[in-house]
């Protein structure tokens, strides 16, 4: 990049950035935390701090849950036609910055400038589904089974809902479960994760431009998400949790959930098999395997975690592979060109390079990368190893970063027990051209989503969410707004 370019660059990140809020949002105003607290937030590629934001504390959490007890009535008496409009106008709001939100999440969480903007277009697909979806809630009427009188059923807004997303997708994470709560009619209070939380105030300002009235989405930013969270979520007012995140947060936010009987959705870890037949169409495979493995740089639940390939091809698909990984560029992802940006700190680095060591010393083989990038920033080398034996780490944690570990089988069964030996089941990849044996896996698999040869699941019309340790309920699709409603059933006596 020339210096004008760079320095042209570097000015329109700055102006993007002064144009963040940096505050809390509670009740339809931008206020400080209630102690003045600030934290850093940090690009990834370099380390250096983006800007300084509202730290919440306990005060703030339960100052931004007041507001969304206050908003709930109101909001779900909105007629369903008008909270739809604002999700529309929002979804056109968002078209229309694409550009800008997409910059500012590479910047804040280091995916790739071209997968950033991927990310726009999946997350602003939720508002404009569940804009649909707004108006198609529906009940029924009937006469009961013995003719005494008339059931009516009907959904109802299940209240004010606490939301905490995770760092990794920030702006879809936060359509995700923002879209269908609002036209459900619940009041939300929404904690991003610390170390991206730029893009869903940001997204937050465009709700409130696109007609959303005060206090009916709240956002809390904070390093202290135990001490802030579990004083909303013990609230007896607080209806709904739904979480983003690792399993073991989640199982200890289901023990606290517990106590007030909330509705809860859970989206958690994966750890996602890619299984590789000997009948598969393997330029089809490896297209699939650079997209389920590095599709924002591998930190992904939905990235494939273990690649169990058959014995007769598994040779041939690690080369073409490795081949595709090695060309891959790295480096910030506002370069042209990069395919690779940086992992989201130090910690992750760390861990990633461990996992490697781990699966090198039971006799894996690299292929390609293998180690952190020199140089500042948060780098680790896409990496290729085959022959990861069994015990190896990479085959039971979830990787979250850039290494795709091959394994081989011998047979059907076989595949099929190995995919299954996790407590996770979230999302398994497939790839095979025999139709019958496709249509077995989807039967024999023990995940809640599933690529038949492909490598990307994700879409606002389905239903996202796994089984096992992998979470509750739904995300997307018709499943979606049902999280966010109760059942009401009224009998009429004849």
């Amino acid at each position: 990049m020339s210096t004008t370019n760079a320095t042209a660059a570097a000015a329109r990140e700055a102006a993007l950035l002064a144009g963040i809020p940096t505050q809390l949002s509670i009740g339809g105003e931008w206020v400080d935390a209630a102690d003045g607290a600030t934290l850093p937030v940090r690009d990834p590629s370099t380390g250096e701090v983006l800007v300084h934001i509202a730290d919440a504390g306990v005060d703030d959490g339960a100052r931004a849950l007041d507001a969304a007890v206050a908003a709930q009535e109101s909001w779900a008496a909105t007629a369903p036609r008008q909270r739809a409009e604002i999700l529309r106008r929002a979804f056109d709001l968002l078209q229309e910055r694409a550009d800008d939100f997409a910059l500012l999440m590479t910047l804040e969480m280091g995916k790739p400038l071209a997968e950033a903007r991927g990310e726009v277009t999946y997350g602003g697909e939720f508002l404009r589904w569940f804009s649909e979806e707004a108006v198609r809630v529906h009940g029924r009427y009937g006469l009961n089974p013995e003719g005494t009188g008339h059931m009516v059923v009907s959904q109802r807004p299940v209240g004010p809902c606490y939301l905490i997303t995770p760092w990794n997708f920030p702006l879809a994470m936060a359509t995700r479960k923002i879209a269908p709560a609002l036209a459900a009619g619940c009041t939300v209070v929404v904690k991003p994760a610390a170390l991206t939380p730029l893009t869903t105030l940001a997204f937050v300002a465009l709700l409130e431009e696109a007609g959303l009235p005060g206090g009916v989405v709240n956002v809390i930013t904070t390093s202290h998400s135990s001490a802030v969270s579990s004083p909303i979520i013990a609230d007896p007012r607080l209806r709904k949790l739904s979480f983003t995140g690792s399993t073991p947060v989640g199982q200890a936010l289901l023990r606290e959930a517990a106590n007030g009987v909330l509705r809860v959705s859970m989206e958690l870890g994966g750890n996602a098999p890619f299984v590789v037949f000997e009948d598969a169409d393997l330029d089809t495979a490896v297209d699939g395997a650079m997209l389920a493995k590095f599709r924002n740089i591998g930190q992904a639940c939905t990235a494939a975690n273990r690649f169990i390939v058959h014995e007769s091809v598994a040779d041939e698909f690690a080369a073409r592979v490795a081949e595709r990984v090695r060309a891959m560029r790295v480096g910030r992802g506002t370069e042209e060109g990069v395919q690779i940006g940086p992992l989201i700190d130090d910690r992750a680095v760390a861990t990633t390079g461990e996992l490697v060591a781990d699966a090198v010393g039971r006799g894996a083989t690299v292929l390609a990368g293998g180690e952190a990038s020199d140089g500042p920033g948060s780098f680790f080398a896409p990496t290729v190893l085959s022959g990861v034996a069994a015990g190896s780490r990479l085959l039971a944690e979830e990787i979250f970063g850039p290494v795709l570990g091959i394994t081989t089988f011998a047979d059907e069964d076989e595949a099929v027990r190995l995919a299954n030996a996790t407590e996770y089941g979230l999302v398994s990849y497939v790839f095979t051209q025999d139709l019958a044996r496709g249509h077995r896996m989807i039967d024999r698999l023990d995940t809640g989503m599933m690529g038949l040869n492909a490598g990307v699941v994700s879409n606002a019309a389905a239903p996202f969410g796994g089984v096992k340790q992998s979470g509750l309920g739904r995300e997307g699709g018709f499943e979606g707004i049902h999280e966010y409603l109760s059942t009401k059933y009224t009998l009429i006596p004849s």
